[in-house]
């Protein structure tokens, strides 16, 4: 393959300065507008690569179909099922750092040692903390400046697809069956499938570009749960609270000091330890609600993790005379379920992919992911979804980068996946 490192560096600090940011909050679909300005100009660039059927729908997914080239005498052998693939990548960014007016910096030949982003110098990226950097010196790698995220997680995935899709538009002789592209908004949020049409996309089976270092291959990741703990305390007027008043507040204050300090929660567990996380507080003294992530890769301690967290909750109730009227109720709603149940059940998905990592001269790693993509869900509906990598790393960070190597290599897979030869 023939692929400029430039041409893929440009295309995707185009990308990144659009910004695309997710919000929870939001109950639109997509949650911003701001997500389609990037969806409409991918709908017209693979248009511009011949591409006839992009199109941006009412919900906010891009959607493309390269058609199959393969001559007649294979698609008329006899038994011969050319599998209909699709490749996803989500557009949004995450809201947990800036992604306005993200400014990418080219490193050209880079030397190996700090880099001090201009906007905060106070943001240095350095080997010792991102070991993943050594192998990168001597070559192109992107940053942000210092006052946001960088983008690439999803952006070097919508990269890599947008290469390929161009690469084999530009190059017929590659023979090839059917693909679809699929650009997917709110991922970053939990909701990038909600309104998928499955049908609509008439793929047999497909591959998310959202992973990390080169030669990662995921088909497993975890299962997760959100849990809302509300609490309702008794209100008074502070001038005549005594003995009344039981304040809301405190006691979600004494149920985050009641959690296990070093363990069972992200900051002290890895690999296949799962995890219930506080990730927000909100309320006043009457009333006052923590929501919390719940996280493994058994899909059924799912529950003894939330049965867990309500006993510890009920017991700093009980165990307080100050609390005795407080009352405590938990809300449980399902995300996702980790997707190795259904991609177990497809192991052709699987070898194919090794077996394009192997033709690249990349050795696959394969790992599960702490944390979930649109592949976890769109796997359950009935499109069994892996993921691939891109290269992103310290992404939802202001230290986030990308070496130029691994998408041009991502690139490369994904031709090679789809070759018949």
């Amino acid at each position: 393959m023939e692929l400029q490192a430039l041409q893929v560096a440009e295309r995707f600090m185009r990308y990144v300065q659009i910004d695309t940011q997710s919000d929870p909050n939001s109950i639109s679909f997509p949650s911003t507008e701001k997500q389609k300005n990037l969806s409409l100009l991918l709908a017209k660039e693979l248009k511009s690569f011949g591409i006839e059927d992009a199109h941006l729908d009412e919900h906010g997914y891009v959607m493309a179909t390269i058609p199959s080239n393969l001559p007649e005498s294979i698609k008329q052998e006899e038994n011969k099922h050319i599998p209909i693939i699709c490749f996803c990548a989500h557009v949004d960014t995450a809201p947990d750092c800036s992604g306005t007016n993200v400014k990418p910096i080219l490193h050209q030949n880079f030397n190996g040692a700090p880099i001090v982003l201009p906007d905060d110098p106070n943001q240095i990226i350095t080997v010792e903390a991102y070991p993943y950097l050594k192998e990168f010196i001597g070559t192109a790698i992107i940053t942000a400046s210092g006052n946001t995220l960088l983008g690439a997680d999803d952006k070097a995935g919508v990269t890599i697809i947008m290469e390929m899709a161009k690469y084999l538009m530009e190059n017929k002789s590659i023979p090839h069956g059917p693909i679809k592209i699929l650009f997917t908004p709110d991922e970053e949020v939990g909701r990038g499938t909600d309104y998928l049409d499955i049908k609509k996309l008439g793929a047999d089976y497909g591959y998310t570009l959202d992973g990390g270092a080169i030669g990662c291959f995921e088909m497993e990741t975890f299962s997760a749960d959100y849990l809302v703990l509300n609490i309702e305390g008794v209100i008074a007027h502070p001038g005549a609270a005594k003995g009344v008043m039981q304040n809301a507040i405190k006691v979600a204050g004494e149920i985050i000091a009641a959690l296990p300090k070093k363990e069972w929660c992200p900051e002290y567990t890895e690999e296949r330890l799962g995890f219930i996380h506080p990730n927000h507080i909100e309320g006043g003294a009457e009333k006052a609600k923590i929501e919390f992530l719940v996280r493994d890769f058994d899909t059924l301690k799912l529950k003894a993790h939330s049965a867990k967290l309500l006993q510890i909750a009920e017991s700093v109730v009980a165990n307080n005379s100050d609390f005795s009227k407080v009352k405590l109720s938990i809300e449980i709603t399902e995300q996702y379920r980790n997707m190795r149940e259904v991609i177990d059940q497809y192991p052709e998905i699987v070898n194919r992919a090794l077996n394009a990592y192997e033709k690249t001269n990349i050795k696959p790693k394969i790992s599960p992911i702490r944390g979930g993509t649109d592949g976890s869900r769109m796997s359950f509906m009935g499109l069994p979804t892996p993921n691939i990598f891109t290269g992103m790393q310290a992404i939802h960070s202001k230290h986030e980068w990308i070496g130029v190597r691994d998408m041009l290599k991502a690139v490369e897979v994904l031709v090679n996946l789809v070759e018949i030869n």
